[in-house]
């Protein structure tokens, strides 16, 4: 571990210390921080290029760094003549000013040590992306050494070299003289620039006139700096020393050809036998075969072969190569139109980069990354283009690493976001917030976007769809999802508004109802669910209710009142005792703490008077009633009834005297109405029939009374009216013939259905001691005479009272309760207890 600690730190110590050296005193350093040794370029890559930055700017530049220590071993002229080739060959370039041109920064500083110059930001030589990696840092940089071109590269690559050329010839009128892949050079985003113009030649006559180039004849004794590279001259410069812009043509060939193999030029040149080298080079330039240029795409190679040829007249000049259909590449065109993207107005470019999402997919990740982001990026000074611009930075986002994101693409999409107009700008960052929504959290998209969709102000018809779009996204992401509550209370109400916009045409209002009905279909499939299935649950408890309370009345001891109040629930209005034989107490009802519906405060209000009325009453006094001998019990009211309209003899109605008893018993006809109310068989226990409830003085009731239907416990016993044969009868029933009544038919009130006195004759019971408003509860008040007579006994369920007795509990029907054997018309009943029925229960 050590070790490598040392040799880093050496490593480290050396390239400092030939940055330091390389650069020490130069004017250069003023200016510029110069950064790591990083390429090599220019003729035989004598110049070392280093990453630079401007202090006052912070902006990213390239160094071109010679250093003097590499022509130490030269006598002071030679020095003196590469020196001066060197500082001829970049002031040449810093006047000149073109795309296709390396651009220049800062001009050359000369110091003791070394040369210096700065241009545009820089990767490398297209020599040392070729193979050549003469004058570079020690390892080899990974980013030249796996370096690959490709075909759109290459092809644009060439292109923009032949644009160069053209510049050069048609514009300066003049001639490179040593076009090679050292003096091309691939800058940061990957265009080709060329350099190198130490031996440049520039026309000697006017230029309206035809140009003419004179070029120097060929030295030998001459250093190599102070001489172009013999590999890529045109035969006519060694061999008749003379020169055009055809000759620069033949360079190109030769870079094509070099470029397709390995960096390699077309033939090998021997420098000391450079005569003899080129005349066996133009022999076999004249019968140059296909096998020579199979290397080279067969798209170009014929062309490639022109280059080449023999003849400079044949040769294609730098317009012509232009426009070749190899360059017709898609790659090709789009690299180009974005290098000419200055020349072009708003409308030219807002219609390139509509298209541009098509050939994106079509180029290399490093092509589109180096040359299109920053050309795209740059654009979002201008706000009319964002909109254009920025789907296509989206789209390379999408293809970049985290990294790569953060370093190229965040820190100038960041300012976008700020803007406010145009309008487009708000789409799009709609669209690209509805793309990276399935990598959000839940909460986060609940609790921060979909309430800043609710805040947006604009109301175009795109961003509005661009608010539908998310909400959509949401919906339907199983991720995601929105509740039905969050549908309900906040997504529906501000979708439905923005539904009938104004602005919205035909498609786009269908699309939005379209959302809409899928969000209210599933609000109700979902709380449709729910509440069925919570219906369930209710009628399951309701039934364990139901059951436990049965249960419980199937005990002797059992109270009916707490039944009843078991299944309607605890504040149901209670009008019986505590327990407590003839108590007084009654429980109040407690009004429920559920918000109550109008009706159902109403019922209650009723339930309430009604057990004011059972409270405040008087009690009923006995009637003197003559006793008779007692008749044989039968097992049920009913048959008792029946066998009383054959059997039974002559009713004495008033002569009878009452037995020294203390008064009615739990037999009188308000004690049979008394034994039916406390029936376990849904009577509603504010109805007032117990005993406690009536606080008359009555016997204590027998458990068996209250201990379901009426059974021959509680069955009332008749004797005759002649006395009392024990204690707790009432009235006296003679065994003679039947007693005939028909005379007093005309005492009572017309009914729909009379019923004459023979027919009650059958079921007679005692006269009441006098009128009472607690009898009107029951049955139609009577006059005076009446209440002397005797009183038919309350048949179950024809009470007229709303909310009493079996009607009022939805759990039995009234039919079921019937007695067998007895008139169904004898008497209706009454109209408010069906009203109050459909109140209760619809």
């Amino acid at each position: 571990m050590e070790s490598m600690l040392n040799k880093f730190k050496s490593t480290v110590t050396k390239v400092t210390a030939d940055v330091t050296s390389a650069v020490m005193g130069n004017p250069v350093t003023r200016e510029f921080e110069v950064g790591r040794h990083i390429a090599s370029g220019g003729p035989m890559l004598s110049w070392k290029i280093f990453k630079g930055i401007k202090k006052s700017t912070k902006q990213e530049v390239a160094v071109f760094v010679f250093d003097k220590k590499m022509i130490e071993k030269y006598q002071k002229f030679d020095k003196d003549q590469i020196i001066d080739s060197l500082k001829r060959g970049v002031q040449q370039l810093t006047r000149l000013r073109h795309p296709r041109l390396l651009t220049v920064q800062h001009p050359l500083e000369e110091s003791r040590d070394c040369l210096a110059f700065c241009t545009e930001p820089v990767f490398a030589s297209l020599s040392n992306v070729l193979g050549q990696w003469d004058n570079l840092p020690s390892p080899v940089p990974t980013d030249i050494k796996e370096y690959k071109l490709y075909d759109v590269e290459t092809k644009y690559g060439l292109l923009q070299i032949s644009e160069g050329l053209s510049f050069l010839h048609n514009g300066v009128k003049m001639v490179h003289g040593n076009l090679t892949p050292e003096n091309v050079i691939l800058n940061k985003s990957g265009a080709w620039k060329v350099m190198g113009f130490d031996f440049s030649i520039s026309s000697s006559n006017p230029s309206e006139q035809e140009p003419k180039y004179s070029c120097k004849e060929w030295d030998p004794n001459l250093p190599s700096l102070c001489l172009p590279n013999p590999e890529y001259l045109a035969p006519e410069y060694i061999l008749s020393v003379s020169c055009d812009t055809a000759s620069d043509m033949y360079s190109l060939g030769v870079v094509v050809y070099a470029v397709f193999n390995e960096g390699k030029p077309i033939f090998d040149v021997n420098k000391h036998g450079i005569f003899k080298s080129f005349s066996k080079q133009l022999d076999q330039l004249s019968r140059l075969s296909q096998t020579i240029l199979q290397k080279i795409p067969e798209e170009v190679r014929e062309h490639v072969k022109l280059l080449l040829n023999v003849t400079s007249t044949v040769r294609p000049d730098a317009d012509q190569m232009t426009k070749i259909p190899f360059f017709d590449d898609v790659g090709a065109t789009t690299l180009q139109y974005f290098d000419s993207l200055f020349q072009r107005d708003n409308l030219q470019k807002s219609q390139f980069y509509k298209g541009l999402p098509k050939v994106l997919p079509k180029l290399p990740k490093r092509v589109v990354v180096q040359r299109i982001l920053p050309a795209l990026t740059s654009e979002f000074v201008n706000p009319d283009m964002v909109p254009f611009v920025l789907p296509n930075v989206l789209l390379i986002a999408e293809e970049c690493t985290k990294e790569e994101y953060v370093k190229l693409i965040l820190p100038d999409l960041s300012p976008v976001f700020k803007q406010q107009e145009p309008i487009q700008v708000r789409v799009n960052s709609l669209v690209c917030l509805g793309k990276i929504l399935e990598y959000l959290d839940k909460w986060f998209v609940i609790d921060e976007i979909l309430p800043f969709l609710q805040e947006i102000p604009s109301r175009e018809p795109a961003v509005l769809m661009g608010v539908l779009g998310i909400y959509k996204c949401t919906f339907t992401h199983k991720k995601l999802g929105i509740t039905k509550e969050q549908l309900a209370g906040k997504v529906l109400p501000h979708l439905i508004p923005l539904s009938i916009d104004n602005n919205l045409n035909l498609s786009q209002f269908n699309s939005f109802m379209a959302v809409i009905k899928d969000m209210l279909n599933r609000i109700e499939a979902e709380h449709k669910t729910k509440l069925e299935q919570l219906h369930i649950m209710q009628e399951q408890h309701r039934g364990m209710e139901i059951s436990s309370t049965m249960n419980k009345t199937e005990a002797p001891q059992s109270n009916p009142v707490n039944q009843i109040d078991n299944i309607f629930g605890s504040n149901s209005v209670s009008g019986g005792s505590d327990g407590k034989e003839n108590g007084s107490t009654a429980v109040a009802p407690q009004p429920s703490k559920v918000s109550l519906t109008l009706e159902e405060k109403q019922r209650l209000a009723k339930q309430q008077e009604q057990t004011l009325k059972l409270k405040n009453q008087k009690p009923l006094a006995p009637s003197n009633v003559t006793t008779a001998a007692s008749i044989k019990p039968t097992k049920d009211l009913t048959s008792t009834l029946l066998d009383s309209m054959s059997s039974m003899g002559n009713l004495s109605l008033s002569t009878s005297k009452p037995a020294p008893s203390t008064g009615f018993s739990t037999v009188s006809s308000m004690g049979t109405m008394s034994t039916m109310g406390n029936m376990s068989n849904g009577f509603n226990s504010s109805m007032g029939f117990q005993p406690s409830a009536m606080n008359m003085g009555m016997c204590t009731p027998n458990p068996s009374m209250y201990g379901g239907m009426a059974t021959t416990t509680s069955t009332p016993n008749f004797n005759t009216m002649g006395g009392l044969s024990q204690p707790g009868t009432v009235g006296v029933l003679q065994q003679n013939k039947p007693a005939n009544m028909v005379a007093l038919d005309s005492l009572f009130v017309s009914q729909k259905h009379k019923v004459s006195l023979n027919q009650m004759a059958q079921k007679p019971a005692p006269p009441a001691a006098a009128p009472s408003p607690w009898l009107n509860q029951f049955g139609q008040p009577q006059g005076p005479q009446t209440m002397n007579m005797p009183m038919a006994p309350v048949q179950p369920g024809v009470t007229g009272q709303a909310g009493f007795g079996i009607q009022a509990n939805p759990f039995f029907s009234p039919q079921n309760f019937s007695q067998p054997g007895m008139p169904k018309n004898t008497m209706k009943s009454s109209t408010s207890v069906n009203n109050d029925l459909k109140d209760l229960f619809g």
